[in-house]
């Protein structure tokens, strides 16, 4: 409850609603014991006193009632019919949806097809209908705007009851020998309760401005009793001469909903699993950079040139240092592969590049990226989304998430296209088929106007590819391309990326975990490990000899063919906590060479040659640690 408060906090439109919406509770439900003058009490000698007046702060009304009193009751009223229609529609409608979500079948289209009846009239006509069966009065008013809103939270409500039931918990439930009933309290209920508060939070101010209408119409509260729509109906004759009777009422509806929305909208981001990070906002356009020293210069002529990289994540009061200083180097046409377990950095460094780390939380606090010479860190958006596509390109592990499922992949990759340079439609096409066959998908001229969900994964990771090389960048970023695939379509793709690498020129930043992979497509390896490169060198130096204990023990774990039969390892114990990184070497818990002086100090990455390791006790260093 407090970690929820305290997310809530976060949110200051929210928490501006929330003060406010107290402040009116607390005044409505203590207007009994204030002094104000009995809200029925006509005296039309005092009719249409102006705001201010002695002993009426808020004036009077066309019988000469007191407006400060009519309006604390008709608040309290207004809001005990709003949060009551509110219970009541959100209970039956729960319920409603609960029972044909986890029912299905025949009870669920029967029941569903009700709910449909229902929602298609409009809600204010079919509520109108019920107060005109039922007879005019508040409790009327309350049954129509709890009727006109069961609907809505039982189609919510069945939405999600749908997923849950078909659970394997659910089905865990079942074979324990529980009944629907009980199955439906202790599993189901339980999972749906979140869902039922955010629709309460966020309809609670349309059921008090529902209930207010009908008032309004007369159709609720009746003479002398007050409520805010009342007020507002009989203030309308008079809203011209004495307009100050109206504007009270009305501009207490509007706080009241205003505030009860904002706080509303902050529940719902609140209760959302996927921003519990604390990010209620909408990421920006690039990664936000704040880097408290003067970026490193660039050296040599490489085509991209990552210097000193610093990338954390800011989630309430914990730092998490996802990159803690990367430095990489990549030649045109050339292969770097980035491998290391998860939870390395290794994504995050390859986002933090071209500015796609989400922000908020992501920052990057440090370093550079010269690409040709020019920082991408911090640059301009304008310059960074020019650049995004056309010059560096990125292939993502997902390609289902990452294509548009509602487009056919010709327009996405035309779109991708025309984001950079005009062409025409036909142009277009025929470039998006040239692009096709370049990763060899077969009867391009065809599958050109297939849905992603029409192809299987092997083809959709070909049109992220294709996509990637649509522009001819000069280097494209794999982030664990082949995770998903089988073994013979990774084959395929790995000789495809290949292929264009050496035909175009391509340089190639690849992040994998398989040592497998980075044998066959990349010239040189830079091992991660909590947020720093451990080991760097050419593929062959560092198959054939790692040096540092953490390299070896990846190697270690992967199985051989052929090779007789060897004791597969484990890397005992798990990556450390990036907000909590330990003095020293980050794998100094987990290694089987660790001395006093690897708990000290900042270990630098080494170089002798073209090989580099951060270790102060590197494999195969001394007689001591041979293996």
């Amino acid at each position: 409850m407090i970690a929820f408060i305290a997310l809530l906090a976060r949110n200051r439109l929210a928490l501006a609603g929330g003060i406010v919406l107290v402040l009116v509770v607390l005044l409505a439900l203590l207007t009994p014991l204030l002094p104000l003058a009995d809200p029925d009490v006509t005296n039309t000698s005092n009719r249409f006193q102006p705001l201010f007046s002695e002993g009426a702060p808020l004036g009077t009304d066309h019988l000469g009632r007191d407006l400060l009193s009519r309006l604390m009751w008709g608040t309290r009223l207004s809001l005990a019919v709003g949060f009551a229609a509110a219970i009541v529609a959100a209970t039956i409608g729960a319920a409603v949806g609960i029972i044909a979500g986890y029912s299905g079948g025949r009870t669920d289209n029967i029941i569903m097809r009700g709910v449909d009846m229902l929602m298609a009239f409009p809600y204010i006509l079919l509520a109108l209908a019920i107060v005109a069966a039922l007879g005019p009065g508040l409790l009327n008013a309350l049954i129509a705007v709890a009727a006109v809103n069961v609907p809505f939270f039982a189609r919510n409500i069945r939405g999600i009851t749908v997923g849950i039931a078909n659970k394997e918990f659910v089905d865990a439930a079942r074979l324990a020998g529980l009944s629907d009933r009980q199955i439906i309290l202790s599993e189901v209920l339980p999972n749906v309760i979140p869902v039922i508060v955010i629709a309460m939070s966020t309809t609670i101010g349309w059921m008090i401005l529902e209930t207010a209408g009908l008032s309004f119409l007369g159709l609720g509260s009746q003479p002398p009793q007050a409520d805010l729509g009342s007020m507002l109906g009989e203030a309308r004759s008079a809203l011209i001469t004495n307009p100050h009777t109206s504007i009270v009422p009305g501009m207490m509806i509007l706080i009241i909903v205003m505030s009860i929305n904002l706080l509303g909208d902050g529940v719902r981001d609140a209760l959302d699993p996927r921003l519990k990070s604390g990010a209620l906002l909408r990421p920006m356009a690039a990664t936000r950079v704040d880097r408290a020293n003067q970026p490193p210069a660039a050296e040599g002529k490489g085509l991209l040139e990552v210097k000193a990289l610093e990338t954390q994540f800011h989630v309430k009061d914990r730092i998490y240092r996802a990159v803690g200083g990367v430095d990489l180097h990549v030649e045109k046409g050339e292969c770097l592969g980035i491998i290391g377990e998860s939870g390395s950095g290794k994504s995050v460094t390859a986002l933090s590049i071209m500015g796609l780390v989400a922000s908020p939380p992501g920052m990057i606090t440090n370093g550079a990226a010269y690409f040709e010479g020019e920082d991408l860190i911090g640059m301009p958006y304008r310059r960074l989304r020019d650049m995004r596509g056309r010059t560096v390109s990125y292939i993502f592990q997902d390609p289902l998430a990452t294509l548009h499922p509602l487009y056919r992949v010709g327009d996405q990759l035309i779109e991708a296209i025309r984001a950079h340079r005009r062409i025409d439609k036909v142009a277009g096409r025929e470039k998006a088929i040239d692009l096709l066959k370049a990763v060899r998908i077969p009867n391009a001229e065809k599958r050109i106007s297939d849905y992603p969900h029409e192809m299987s994964g092997g083809m959709r990771q070909r049109v992220g590819i294709a996509m990637a090389l649509a522009n001819d960048p000069d280097i494209i970023i794999a982030d664990e391309p082949t995770t998903a695939l089988d073994v013979t379509v990774q084959a395929q793709v790995l000789t495809i990326l290949d292929d264009l690498r050496r035909s175009r020129g391509l340089a190639i930043v690849f992040i994998t975990h398989d040592f497998g992979v980075v044998a066959q497509l990349c010239d040189r390896v830079a091992v991660m490990y909590a947020g720093r490169v451990v080991e760097e060198g050419t593929t062959t130096t560092i198959l054939d000899a790692p040096r540092h204990p953490y390299t070896a023990r990846l190697m270690a774990c992967v199985p051989e063919l052929g090779g007789g039969k060897r004791r597969l390892e484990a890397i005992p114990g798990l990556p450390p906590v990036v907000d909590k990184l330990p003095e020293g070497c980050a794998f100094a818990d987990r290694c089987d060479r660790v001395q006093e002086g690897c708990r000290k100090g900042n270990i630098t990455l080494d170089r002798v040659g073209g090989h580099g390791v951060r270790c102060l006790y590197p494999v195969g260093q001394d007689r001591e640690f041979a293996e």
